[in-house]
């Protein structure tokens, strides 16, 4: 039996191939990744589908036979799906679920060396662009799919490019990796690990006072990502997630029914007999009269509803500027809607106008951030007034099954989904009105406001300060190339 390798023995040269699932990854199966890919590119009935496969592919993974197991699983996730809709699901959805089951110490192990492989049971398709821009991957190895002429996914697994031990070879040459990371008992590890010179298996020795170690604390983080599920869909919270959606979709439409019929004052009743979670921290300003006019409140953006929230809050309708909310999303809208036209000098008149005579609110990110990051705020808003009211809102969803926005599926559903979760909560803290000194009246540049705006609502939510637009989010989820650079 080969020996482990030691943090001792690695050096600046040093190469690994490690396993993603079980190693990598906590998660020993994949089968959670193949049910986001099928609800998320093919919808319900096939996540459905391949939930009632789950005992069938339990059967067969203990019987010994997981490689029947796996190419069972492939075909019902994706047999019939456009091979770019694989892709694009592996781009902007699966990211975010495989960081939350990054094995930390694993990964320190990984880093630290110069060269690193990772070989897994998914379609390469599923894992590679992950394991390459967060886990610094030279390269994947994983089964490749066959497609058809016409762009889609057979559902079956080539046959005619090596194994993956081959294909390790191969990327290797003439030399044996340093280290390999794996089980001897899985469908990948068998495979890999005799070509290694030495093994590694939890728990991880962690090495101090490498070179590396610095560089290579923890994985770049997912900034950007998409989907409707809140939680890693494993058979069971699947199942759960199932027979709660019938429940969801009556009590959505009562809490958006009563949102649109009954007053302002009623509200906070029926939010919470519904149970809605509103919590309010600080101080807002008076209502807006026809000697000061309005003041601007520049909010953070987390759901498409962030002005509905405020207007419940402050109980009355503050116009809200808009920048590509669908028709029925407007139609449905409790509040005035100001559409903007992206011509900056028009945008900007249109605004100064309603602050003449009223509140206004704005999100000067310009789209929804999910993630506890703020994207890079328009300077506009910092041209138009000085009386600026900061409010941070924050949109939690840890207790509830699906996100309230999405990039890449029916926008003017998202109200309905936020109103899906059994407590959709909102936190929103109002800050105090810059001071004037802060403000363009006393000679800031409209960029040193804005970003004064986003460091004190960041500190305030406990958030970090990124200069990512719009554009870079829509480039990365739905884009040409979806290349975005993240910082170290």
């Amino acid at each position: 039996m080969k020996k482990p390798l030691t943090g001792m023995q690695l050096s600046s040269s040093s190469s690994v191939v490690s396993e993603l699932e079980g190693m990598l990854l906590k998660d020993n199966h994949p089968f959670c990744y193949f049910m986001l890919v099928a609800f998320e590119a093919a919808g319900l009935i096939r996540f459905i589908l391949l939930l009632l496969l789950w005992p069938a592919v339990s059967l067969l993974d203990a019987l010994g036979m997981a490689d029947i197991a796996l190419q069972l699983t492939v075909f019902v996730a994706l047999a019939g799906l456009r091979i770019s809709e694989v892709e694009a699901v592996a781009r902007a959805v699966l990211p975010k679920f495989y960081m939350d089951d990054v094995n930390i110490e694993a990964w320190r192990v990984f880093s630290q060396h110069e060269k690193r492989v990772v070989v897994t049971s998914m379609p390469t398709i599923m894992a590679e662009r992950f394991v390459k821009e967060h886990l610094m991957a030279d390269e994947v190895i994983g089964n490749e799919l066959l497609v058809n002429r016409f762009g889609f996914a057979t559902g079956f697994i080539r046959k005619d490019v090596g194994t993956i031990a081959e294909r390790a070879a191969k990327f290797f040459r003439d030399e044996n990796p340093c280290l390999g990371s794996g089980k001897s008992n899985t469908i990948t590890g068998s495979s890999f690990l005799f070509l290694c010179k030495g093994q590694a298996h939890p728990p991880f020795t962690t090495i101090k006072n490498h070179p590396r170690d610095r560089q290579f604390i923890r994985p770049l983080p997912v900034i950007f990502h998409d989907g409707r599920l809140v939680n890693r869909p494993t058979p069971l919270t699947a199942l759960i997630i199932l027979l709660w959606i019938p429940l969801g979709i009556v009590l959505a439409l009562i809490r958006i029914v009563s949102g649109l019929i009954l007053p302002l004052w009623a509200l906070p009743y029926i939010t919470a007999i519904f149970g809605g979670k509103v919590i309010v921290n600080g101080k807002p300003p008076p209502p807006a009269t026809h000697t000061n006019g309005g003041v601007l409140f520049v909010c953070t953006h987390r759901t498409l509803l962030d002005p509905v929230i405020l207007s419940f809050i402050l109980q009355r309708k503050i116009p809200a500027v808009t920048y590509s909310i669908s028709r029925i999303s407007e139609i449905l809208s409790p509040i005035p809607t100001i559409r903007l036209t992206r011509i900056r000098q028009v945008d900007a008149e249109k605004i100064k106008s309603q602050l003449q005579k009223d509140d206004v609110v704005v999100c000067p990110e310009g789209t929804t951030c999910r993630e506890p990051f703020l994207l890079r705020f328009s300077a506009l808003f910092a041209e138009l007034t000085d009386r600026i009211v900061p409010v941070a809102m924050n949109y939690k969803v840890k207790a509830g099954f699906f996100h309230a926005t999405t990039a890449r599926g029916w926008k003017a559903l998202d109200p309905f989904f936020f109103f899906m979760n059994p407590q959709p909560t909102y936190e929103v803290t109002f800050l105090n009105q810059l001071p004037t000194k802060s403000t363009c009246s006393a000679g800031k540049s409209p960029h040193d406001v804005a970003n004064y705006v986003q460091r004190i609502l960041a500190a305030t939510l406990g958030f970090e300060c990124t200069n990512f637009t719009r554009k870079d989010k829509y480039k990365l989820l739905v884009g040409t190339d979806g290349t975005v650079s993240y910082p170290a």
